[in-house]
């Protein structure tokens, strides 16, 4: 293999494949990125062999294909520091890449391309095309509910429901639940799968903020994300997801109008004095109109509260301010609805109009405050 490119392509694709590679593996191929010089393109794959794949192609002059597999880490740290902008790699028959820029010279040992693994392949029968803003959007407004313990593994990841002209993502940890859904030009119906937290956090990584169109294939096992020059390939998740639409209260006794900003701002005040040390719940009395917010530690006590506007009965209850914060911070909208159902009924999260989002956060039970 003979090649040159440009240094800032390389890099870019070498920062981002290197973060699907294995970090431990007793495949040595796994923790390598595989190069795979074509007639005018060098292409480059991450891949951990069990939950995530990620591949792209960058632009090379090419005067001899060829293959090998580099260490991720040392071939990112060599590329990264290399001081000119062009990159010349050759590898020999004993699988010794020379990496030159400038006056710098590197050789280093590779590993044969015949030892790295082969990437699932996914028929892309089935699939969508949707903007790439939106999915963008739509990941950062449900993987913050996505459990991190794998006590049940499907909640690891986010439920994708396709059909009648809409997509729906769905994640709960146990603890809330973050339901987010949009439009979608596509005649696929039926279609449910969960895909891994981890790999939506890279899609969502890649995915530019623009109108333009990225691309989901979805197998029986796979599903394969197209996002530019990149591709990334995820296992999806199997198992029983949630029964989410009966975790929705259907009722609610109050409904509560008021300024996000204001509600974060306020729970962000009452939140000082709550640490990983010193946990408490945030009291939130909705009263006719005004929110009253407090919290009552060892170190102290804090109160706050901001006007909003309350139909029906008020309701007393308690909050995690984690859960909480990050249902609000993930709301959008100058203002927001919030349905209750009394103290100890999840909280509902909606948009002053439509359903583009969902949020129910779990109230914790409050104890009477000390002295």
């Amino acid at each position: 293999m003979i090649i040159t490119c440009s240094r800032e392509q390389l890099l870019e694709a070498v920062l981002n494949v290197q973060r699907a590679v294995s970090s431990k593996s007793s495949i040595p191929a796994l923790q390598g990125i595989l190069l795979k010089a074509k007639q005018n393109s060098i292409f480059l794959c991450g891949y951990d062999a069990e939950m995530l794949g990620m591949t792209t192609e960058i632009e090379a002059e090419v005067t001899q294909t060829g293959t090998i597999v580099l260490s991720a880490k040392l071939f990112g740290d060599i590329v990264r520091r290399l001081p000119d902008e062009r990159v010349h790699m050759e590898t020999d028959d004993k699988n010794m890449t020379t990496i030159r820029s400038g006056q710098s010279n590197f050789s280093i040992v590779g590993i044969p391309a015949e030892e790295y693994p082969e990437l699932p392949t996914v028929s892309g029968e089935r699939g969508i095309r949707i903007s790439n803003l939106v999915l963008k959007n739509m990941i950062h407004q449900t993987i913050f509910a996505v459990a991190e313990s794998d006590a049940k593994p499907i909640h690891t990841g986010t439920l994708f429901e396709i059909g009648s002209g809409k997509i729906r993502l769905v994640s709960v940890d146990g603890y809330r639940l973050a339901m987010r859904e949009e439009m979608v030009n596509s005649d696929e119906q039926g279609l449910s799968f969960v895909v891994p937290g981890k790999a939506l956090q890279e899609v969502s990584k890649l995915l530019p903020e623009n109108d333009e169109n990225c691309e989901l294939q979805i197998g029986s096992r796979h599903i394969l994300f197209i996002v530019g020059r990149y591709t990334v390939i995820a296992r999806l998740l199997e198992g029983e997801f949630l029964d989410y639409r009966s975790a929705i209260p259907q009722k609610s006794s109050s409904t509560v109008i008021l300024k996000t900003s204001e509600f974060i701002s306020s729970v962000e005040r009452v939140s000082l004095l709550i640490t990983d040390r010193l946990k408490s719940p945030i009291r939130c009395i909705f009263d006719e109109d005004t929110v009253r917010l407090s919290s009552y530690t060892p170190i102290g006590r804090a109160s706050d509260q901001f006007p909003a506007k309350l139909v029906g009965n008020p309701v007393e209850m308690g909050f995690n301010n984690h859960y909480l914060l990050d249902a609000l911070r993930n709301a959008e909208g100058d203002q927001i609805k919030l349905e209750l159902n009394g103290s100890l009924s999840p909280m509902k999260v909606l948009p002053m109009e439509g359903n583009s989002f969902l949020f129910l956060v779990l109230p914790v039970r409050l104890k009477s405050e000390a002295g």
